[in-house]
C-alpha cells in the first residue's frame, strides 16, 4: 500500500515561503552598512527583519498558488510521491544548513572589515553567541506576538463562519483581522514609544547631570548675578553654563587667558524664541561678550546640548577671549524634534541669531567682535536655515563651522550639488575652495589648491556619517557616495567595497546606522571631536598659538569625555 505524501508535501509548502522569505530579509539586514553595529543590535535586526520577511511568506505562498492555477491540468494536480517528498525536505534542510554555515563566514568577514576600517577591533566568539541569543529571543517574541494577532483573526474569522458566512467571507475576515491588528498595535507601539520618550526626555530636562554645579564665575549664565537662573536653563544648559575651561586651566598653556563667557536661556525662560533670544543678547551685555575677541552664536541638538570638544577647543584657541551664546528649543531628542516640527530648530536659530546681530550692528565696528556660527547635526541644519544662501551666510558672518550637516541641511545640500567636477561628493570642493570648504581629517581644508578667503565656511563631514547621507531618494536612486571601489575613487576610503546599493534596504540600513552613528572612533561616522581644534583653526585664523601649543590643546580635547560636563 502506497502512503500518501500530502502531510509532507503540504508542511513542506505551507513552510517553506516563509522560511524563504524570512531568510532572504534577514541576510539583506546582514550585509555591510557604512558604520559596525554592536552584536546585540545586530542580533535584534537579523531577528526582526527575519519575522518580518516569515509574514510576508503568506502573500507569498498564496501568489505561488494563484500562479500554480494557471498551469496546465497535469502540472496543476501534480503531487509528488512520499518518497520525493522526503528527499525535497532532506535536501532543503542541507542546502539550508550549508547556506547558513556559508553566509555566517561571509557576515562575520564583512563585519570585521567595517570594524577595521572604521578602526575598530574584531567581533569575537563572545560577541557571536550574543548575537544568536538576540537573534533567537526577538524572534520568539515576534513569534509570540503574531500567534496573538493570529488567534485574534481566527476568533473573528470562526465567528463570521458560525453567523453563517461562506469560507471566503471568513478568510477575509481573517487577513483583515490580521491587518487592522498589526497597524493598531504598531500604532500604539509607535505612539506609546514617543510618548515615554517624550515624558523620559522631559524628566531628563528638569535634572542636573552628575558634576554639573551652578557657576561661579559671573562670565556665565546660571551665576548669582546672571538673569538666566540656573533652575531653568535646562539639564544641557546647565552643563554647558556650568562645564568647560576655567582662565586658570586655560593659562596653562596659552600663558594668560581670560574666563571664557558662556550664555544660555532655557526652554522655559520666556514665553517664546524672541524672549529667549533678548535673555541671551542681555545675558551678553551683562558679561562683557560684546567685547570678547569672537563671539560664537551656536544652535544645540534637539535636547540642547552642545558638543564639548567643539566648544572647548574655540575657547582654548583664543585663549578665552571669546563669548558662546546658545538656547534651547527642545528637550527631546533631535530625531523627534524633527520628526513633529522640522522648521523648530531653524526658528530658533534665525531668532537668536538675528537679535544677537542687531545689536552687534550697532556697536562701532572698530569695537565688534569677530562673528561666527556653529552648529551640530540637527544644530547644523538649523543654523544654516537661518541664511536664505551662502551670499547672505558670507555677508552676515565672519566665519562660520557646521558639524555633521544632516541630507536636508541648505544651503549644505546646494553646495554638494554644484561642487567642482573633479571633487567627490563626501569630500567635495567648491569654487576652488575660495570661500567654503569641507573636513573629515585634519587637513582636509588645506587641499584646494586656491586661496581661502574670509569669511571662512567650514563644513566637517565624514563619509561613513549615516545622517549626512539619510535622504529618501536612496530608497529608489543609487546614490553618489556609493560608487565604484574606494580604490576607484566611487567612495570614502573608510567606507566598504562590499556595502552595496539596494532599493529600499540601503535606507534602512542608514536608519539603523544613525542610532550608533557615534559608537564609532573619531574620524567616522558621527563622531567629530578629533577634528574640532583644527578646523576652528583654519575657519578662525589669528589665533596667534605656536604648534606646540596646538598640540597641547589637541590632547586636552582628546581626552574631554563628550558628555561629562565638568573637566578642566
Amino acid at each position: 500500500m502506497i502512503k500518501s505524501s500530502r502531510p509532507f508535501l503540504t508542511n513542506v509548502q505551507t513552510r517553506l515561503p516563509h522560511l524563504a522569505c524570512g531568510l532572504v530579509l534577514a541576510s539583506l539586514a546582514l550585509t555591510p552598512s557604512l558604520v559596525p553595529r554592536p552584536t546585540l543590535f545586530q542580533g535584534f535586526l537579523a531577528g526582526l527583519w527575519f519575522m518580518i520577511g516569515f509574514g510576508l511568506g503568506h502573500p507569498v505562498r498564496n501568489l505561488g498558488r494563484w500562479l500554480r492555477t494557471l498551469l496546465p491540468g497535469r502540472l496543476a494536480n501534480f503531487t509528488p510521491s512520499l518518497r520525493s517528498a522526503r528527499i525535497l525536505r532532506t535536501v532543503v534542510l542541507f542546502l539550508l544548513v550549508v547556506y547558513l554555515l556559508i553566509y555566517a563566514s561571509i557576515v562575520v568577514h564583512w563585519q570585521n572589515e567595517v570594524r577595521a576600517l572604521v578602526e575598530m577591533d574584531p567581533v569575537d566568539g563572545a560577541a557571536h553567541v550574543v548575537f544568536v541569543l538576540a537573534a533567537l529571543v526577538t524572534m520568539v517574541l515576534c513569534w509570540g506576538i503574531a500567534r496573538g494577532i493570529s488567534s485574534i483573526a481566527s476568533l473573528a474569522a470562526r465567528r463570521v463562519a458560525n453567523a453563517g458566512g461562506s469560507l471566503r467571507t471568513a478568510a477575509w475576515t481573517w487577513s483583515l483581522t490580521s491587518v487592522l491588528s498589526t497597524v493598531l498595535l504598531a500604532a500604539v507601539l509607535v505612539g506609546g514609544g514617543l510618548v515615554a520618550v517624550g515624558k523620559i526626555y522631559a524628566g531628563r530636562d528638569a535634572g542636573t547631570l552628575d558634576g554639573s554645579v551652578r557657576p561661579i564665575l559671573p562670565t556665565r549664565s546660571g551665576s548669582a548675578e546672571s538673569a538666566a537662573a540656573w533652575e531653568g536653563l535646562g539639564r544641557q544648559g546647565r552643563a554647558f553654563a556650568g562645564g568647560g575651561p576655567s582662565a586658570d586651566a586655560i593659562a596653562k598653556i596659552t600663558g594668560t587667558a581670560l574666563d571664557p563667557v558662556r550664555v544660555y536661556a532655557g526652554l522655559s525662560q520666556g514665553a517664546d524664541m524672541l524672549e529667549r533670544a533678548a535673555l541671551v543678547v542681555d545675558e551678553l551685555e551683562r558679561t562683557g561678550g560684546f567685547e570678547r575677541e569672537v563671539l560664537l552664536v551656536a544652535t544645540p541638538t534637539g535636547s540642547g546640548w552642545l558638543e564639548p570638544q567643539a566648544i572647548a577647543a574655540f575657547e582654548y584657541l583664543y585663549a578665552g577671549d571669546t563669548a558662546t551664546a546658545s538656547m534651547q528649543y527642545s528637550d527631546q531628542p533631535s530625531w523627534v524634534s524633527f520628526l513633529f516640527d522640522p522648521e523648530l530648530a531653524a526658528a530658533s536659530s534665525t531668532a537668536l541669531f538675528d537679535t544677537v546681530y542687531e545689536r552687534w550692528e550697532q556697536l562701532p565696528r572698530e569695537h565688534r567682535p569677530r562673528l561666527a556660527v556653529y552648529g551640530l547635526s540637527l544644530g547644523a541644519a538649523g543654523m544654516q536655515g537661518n541664511f536664505t544662501d551662502l551670499e547672505e551666510m558670507l555677508q552676515r558672518t565672519d566665519a562660520a563651522l557646521f558639524t555633521g550637516p544632516p541630507a536636508n541641511s541648505e544651503p549644505w545640500r546646494t553646495l554638494q550639488n554644484t561642487r567642482d567636477d573633479s571633487s567627490p561628493i563626501w569630500r567635495p570642493i567648491y569654487q576652488q575652495g575660495k570661500n567654503v570648504r569641507w573636513q573629515s581629517k585634519p587637513g582636509d581644508f588645506l587641499e584646494p589648491a586656491g586661496t581661502w578667503e574670509p569669511p571662512r565656511i567650514g563644513y566637517l563631514q565624514h563619509a561613513t556619517d549615516p545622517i549626512t547621507w539619510l535622504d529618501p531618494a536612496v530608497i529608489y536612486q543609487r546614490p553618489e557616495w556609493l560608487g565604484a571601489s574606494a580604490a576607484e575613487g566611487g567612495r570614502g576610503a573608510d567606507v566598504s567595497d562590499a556595502m552595496m546599493w539596494m532599493p529600499g534596504i540601503t535606507y534602512m540600513h542608514l536608519v539603523t546606522d544613525m542610532l550608533v552613528s557615534e559608537a564609532v572612533p573619531p574620524s567616522h561616522g558621527h563622531n567629530f571631536g578629533d577634528v574640532a581644534l583644527d578646523a576652528w583653526a583654519q575657519v578662525l585664523p589669528g589665533h596667534g598659538l605656536s604648534d606646540p601649543q596646538l598640540d597641547a590643546v589637541q590632547e586636552l580635547i582628546a581626552g574631554i569625555n563628550t558628555h561629562d560636563p565638568i573637566w578642566e
